[in-house]
């Protein structure tokens, strides 16, 4: 069937269109899914809140938070879909993420689970661990943060510096109890 220029010109305009509709509805959805799940983000505590850094800042791309374990359910919700550009720093409370055109992103000491590299997640494939994933108990659902790290030696400074926050919090909460 040969159909004139300007229809079929209309045809593939209006199914991009459609396209362009249903993909924006499923992201709204997966945002309102991700506010359910996690209705809030710890705080960014004052700069001088933050306790003495236990790294200096390392650059890189934040990549996403996906729930736990499953590395292809993006969060949506509180900017923590969105890649950007960021910077990590961990301080003695915690790990910061200053991120460019989202919010930030803090995780408490005490609620770090774990840190291990990765070859990708939602957003981000780049082979042999690539990716710093930080495991952390938000509100609400436990969450598999990424960062790609800029300069590859980075990567190891991250973890081993998570990774002992992680530990000295769970040592001294074990102490107290």
């Amino acid at each position: 069937m040969n159909l004139p220029m300007p229809v079929a010109v209309g045809i593939w305009i209006v199914i991009g269109i459609a396209l362009f509709v249903i993909m924006w509805r499923g992201w709204r959805h997966r945002e309102r899914r991700g506010a359910a799940l996690v209705p809030d983000l710890p705080p960014v505590p004052a700069t001088g809140d933050l306790g003495t850094t236990r790294t200096g800042e390392i650059a890189g791309v934040y990549v996403s938070s996906t729930t736990a374990g499953d590395w292809l359910d993006r969060v949506a919700a509180h900017d923590l879909g969105y890649r950007s550009r960021a910077v990590a720093q961990v301080f003695d409370t915690g790990v910061l993420i200053t991120r460019e055109g989202a919010h930030d992103v803090f995780v408490p000491a005490d609620r770090l689970v774990d840190v291990t590299t990765s070859p990708g997640m939602a957003g981000k494939f780049v082979g042999k661990d690539g990716l710093v994933v930080v495991t952390w108990e938000a509100p609400g659902a436990t969450l598999d943060t990424g960062l790609r790290t800029q300069h590859p030696g980075d990567r190891a400074v991250l973890v081993d510096a998570v990774r002992a926050l992680r530990d000295e919090t769970a040592s001294t909460t074990e102490e107290k109890q």
